[in-house]
């Protein structure tokens, strides 16, 4: 099978050829750590986790950086609202950074640079830009890059420099020779701490050239997949296309992916909305996993919206999942031989190889799962639980024991005033979510009053439970509990 990718670049699917036969080189644009992460860096985190996964159970060598922006003027305002050190500042929202990550199962590239790291080959990357005359210093002591110097500009954003042009703003003690030029190299200001020695006298590099720099000294001058998010797009890909291309004389990169935007309740995702969420925020409410499915359940380029109902269809979807392999707890995800000649597993990666398709990927999921429900061979149900652990695994989900999933995954749920409330629990029966400590009292009081024959009271006590979202299965004595 052929795997196609959807070039941002071209405007059009295309079959993937690496430089590398079965290396794969990616970068992608990493976070700017001033503030904790938000749905939208979500979204593209893991997206691409996705796609590395998919890629690497194919075989492919995938060398995966995602670069960390550690000095950027966002930075060094929040760090001077907080009267904190800028370093200090970085590294704790990196630290949170990697924990939102974890908790989102989102695996670790392969390289993780830090533009601090890179200044050396910032000043070096300027300095050929100047030397080839795509660059100047200017009256100010900030380098600049000559956007009209670049023949190419716009063609991944699709803008046309003129226009660029007819609708800048242009002010009066304006330092560039043309409104469209950027910033490469900014020079110190009074006072400011976070500055570097160059030859074009103390100061720090603009965002775009970091880029530029990273991707260059992590994957060379020309490289397979650079990815990132909706909003990227324009100015910051395109200003990286103009910096390398113009640097180096190749081509920069063969295959641009971009990520949808999440909107929220069918709105812009915004602070001044009032629907802006961090992914710790997020998490504390929801399941992890449940958040994951929803970001997995839409094609990577479409956008994402996040709401109540859209969780709780995905926490419905990972119940069906489970629910089908509860029989087989211990079972090990299939081998790559097992799964030669599955119909199933031939549906997947069809629709995987189709740019990444995970809503039809999903949907081949779905149809296992019908099969293994209506089979009765008990050797059979085996062979599709261990196909559909392994299909899972490649997503990053169904990894967990069932019986766990069922008890600890969190419901969907409403917060009102703070307190979480059922959100698919019986119109007029929403109550406060009972932890499993009080679950499982519940339970003994319910056995109890069983073996005093009290049937009223555990009668009570399952309806009870159900209201708030625990089903009671009873067996040869015992009482098991999962949470719809």
């Amino acid at each position: 099978m052929a795997l196609m990718i959807y070039n941002t670049l071209t405007r059009s699917k295309e079959l993937f050829t690496p430089i590398e036969p079965g290396k794969i080189r990616m970068y992608v644009c990493g976070m700017t750590v001033y503030d904790y992460c938000h749905l939208g860096h979500a979204r593209v985190l893991v997206a691409f986790d996705v796609i590395t996964r998919y890629l690497r159970s194919r075989d492919y060598d995938v060398t995966y950086v995602r670069n960390i922006t550690d000095i950027d003027d966002k930075i060094l305002r929040r760090a001077a609202e907080n009267g904190e050190q800028y370093e200090s500042l970085t590294a704790r929202f990196i630290d949170a950074m990697h924990e939102d990550e974890k908790r989102l199962g989102v695996l670790p590239p392969s390289q993780e640079p830090r533009a601090t790291q890179h200044i050396g080959d910032i000043i070096a990357l300027i300095e050929k830009l100047i030397a080839k005359d795509y660059a100047y210093r200017a009256s100010n002591g900030d380098v600049y890059y000559a956007v009209s110097k670049f023949e190419g500009y716009g063609k991944l954003s699709g803008k046309k420099p003129d226009e660029l042009l007819a609708g800048a703003r242009v002010e009066v003690d304006e330092a560039k020779r043309d409104p469209r030029d950027f910033a490469l190299w900014k020079a110190a200001k009074p006072q400011e701490e976070a500055v570097w020695d160059s030859p074009w006298g103390a100061g720090r590099p603009g965002w775009h050239i970091e880029c530029s720099a990273m991707s260059g000294c992590c994957l060379g001058d020309t490289f397979d997949i650079h990815g990132g998010g909706p909003d990227l797009r324009f100015p910051h890909h395109e200003n990286e296309i103009a910096q390398s291309e113009a640097a180096t004389g190749k081509h920069y990169v063969n295959y641009w992916m971009h990520a949808g935007a999440v909107r929220v309740d069918g709105e812009k995702m915004s602070k001044s909305l009032g629907n802006f969420f961090t992914i710790r925020e997020i998490l504390d409410k929801y399941d992890a996993e449940v958040v994951r499915y929803l970001l997995i359940g839409s094609h990577y380029r479409s956008e994402i919206d996040y709401s109540q109902e859209s969780l709780q269809e995905a926490k419905s979807g990972l119940d069906r999942f489970y629910n089908a392999l509860k029989e087989f707890s211990d079972i090990a995800p299939a081998t790559a031989e097992q799964l030669q000649g599955s119909s199933f597993h031939d549906r997947f990666i069809a629709a995987m190889d189709d740019d990444f398709n995970t809503r039809e990927a999903l949907s081949a999921m779905y149809d296992l799962v019908r099969a293994l429900n209506a089979e009765n061979d008990t050797a059979r149900k085996a062979d599709l639980a261990a196909q559909l652990k392994a299909l899972g695994a490649m997503f990053g989900i169904l990894q967990r024991n069932p019986s766990e999933w069922f008890k600890n995954a969190r419901s969907v749920n409403v917060f009102v005033d703070g307190i979480a409330v059922v959100a698919n629990a019986p119109q007029g029966r929403a109550s406060a979510v009972l932890d499993e400590q009080a679950i499982e009292l519940l339970i003994t009081e319910r056995l109890e009053a069983r073996k005093l024959k009290n049937f009223v009271r555990s009668d009570e006590i399952r309806d009870q439970l159900k209201a708030q979202g625990v089903v009671l299965e009873d067996s040869t004595g015992k009482t098991t509990w999962r949470r719809e």
